[in-house]
């Protein structure tokens, strides 16, 4: 069985967008007819230029290998061009294909892929999703307005989750850590405090900011943080500076969180070494895959730590989430879209299931999901924009709008 071609599919999911603008999809199929899908998780260049990147990655490393070999593609990738280090953009591009072989390995043994990962730990997976307003009533001051992020909890709460994520504390930009406005700080503590009396001790909340603060920014966000004992405070400052999440830890008692835009067992490796964070959050459509997730999730055993696999991407990297949360003993919890997303559910023909706060891992073979292409080829990206995009500065959320420059920002953002 080797590895004989590739189709990519890049999809806008409709209005509201939960999820980002558009998601990149991998097809592969082998030489005997078996096919395997992957996604791509928000690439650092437009899709124009990652499909170029896919293709070459493809062609230069897998095309004609066995689907098996993906310890010997990985390295070929990780280390060509003289590279061999972390790279955003030729990892999630390998991502993507990875988690594609693992689809057909498992349909080529009619075995689920978290079979072929060591077996089930977990028969069932606690979920999280982001606070989203109801359909209908999408509009700019829901990320700005506590009571209505606590209405929004008790929703999610009464659906069965026991743990919700939210980002009121202010837009992430290109300039790196700046210091939280002190009305940064209140509208946190506002939402913190709303969100907890609407839920109680029912909830565990998830406070978000999307690396935005330097180090001493991030400590004095984090202690008025302390009295609502969230269960993380996520990427508290920018994730090119993995010793200084270490300082932040010495001096706020809420545990860290980070990794969605870390890549490769090297980036996490430096997080475990050097402590500070505690609960990782790679994406699986960019660290290197399902197999370099594994190895991430068994080095952070060793350091006493646990993984909550990042999803704001489509429904491949949520299967593939699901699959490799499946297997591993040190799991807290995997993020959805809500209960699963209407859109991402039609992608893939409600083939996942969620009950009450968790999702229950596919026994079908591979991913266990059905890819509607149909339905994908219907849904094209046709805009300009990144996946996600990063302001030019921080703004100021105290007129209840995001917007920087005075560009109001769409309804894909987080």
């Amino acid at each position: 069985m080797k590895l004989k071609d590739l189709e990519i599919f890049v999809v806008a999911p409709p209005f509201p967008g939960w999820g980002g603008r558009y998601w990149i999809f991998t097809k592969l199929t082998t030489d005997n007819g078996i096919t395997g899908y992957g996604e791509c998780y928000a690439s650092t260049v437009g899709p124009k230029a990652m499909i170029a990147v896919i293709e070459d990655v493809f062609e230069r490393h897998m095309l004609g290998q066995s689907p098996e070999n993906i310890e010997w593609m990985f390295r070929r990738a990780y280390s060509s061009g003289f590279t061999q280090r972390p790279d955003p953009t030729v990892m999630g591009a390998f991502s993507g294909l990875e988690i594609a072989c693992w689809d057909i390995l498992g349909k080529a043994r009619n075995r689920p892929v978290w079979a072929l990962l060591g077996g089930k730990m977990n028969d069932r997976i606690r979920s999280y999703t982001y606070l989203y307003p109801e359909p209908g009533n999408e509009s700019p001051d829901f990320w700005v307005d506590p009571d209505a992020a606590a209405s929004a909890a008790l929703r999610f709460a009464d659906l069965g989750f026991t743990a919700v994520k939210f980002d009121p504390a202010g837009p992430y930009t290109i300039r790196g850590g700046h210091e939280p406005a002190m009305s940064d700080i209140t509208r946190s503590v506002a939402f913190c405090k709303a969100i907890r009396e609407a839920v109680g001790d029912r909830v565990d909340l998830l406070f978000g900011t999307h690396g935005q603060f330097t180090t001493p920014g991030a400590i004095r966000m984090g202690r008025e943080l302390e009295p609502y004992n969230p269960l993380w405070y996520e990427e508290p400052i920018p994730p090119d500076n993995l010793l200084e999440f270490a300082e932040v830890a010495k001096s706020v008692r809420v545990p860290l969180a980070t990794g969605e835009r870390l890549t490769t067992k090297y980036e996490f490796g430096a997080l475990l070494r050097h402590g500070g964070v505690k609960i990782l959050q790679p994406a699986l459509g960019r660290v290197g895959g399902i197999w370099e997730a594994k190895k991430i999730a068994a080095m952070a055993e060793i350091f006493n730590a646990e993984m909550a696999p990042h999803l704001y991407a489509g429904p491949v990297e949520w299967a593939a989430n699901i699959h490799f949360a499946a297997s591993i003993p040190n799991l807290l919890i995997a993020e959805t879209i809500e209960t699963g997303g209407a859109f991402h559910l039609k992608l893939i023909k409600n083939s996942i299931k969620w009950e009450g706060g968790y999702i229950l891992p596919p026994d079908a073979p591979g991913l266990g999901i059905e890819f509607d292409e149909d339905v994908a080829r219907a849904h094209p990206f046709t805009g300009t924009g990144l996946h996600l995009q990063m302001q030019e500065a921080p703004c100021d959320y105290s007129n209840g709008n995001r917007f920087e420059g005075g560009a109001p920002a769409t309804m894909d953002q987080k």
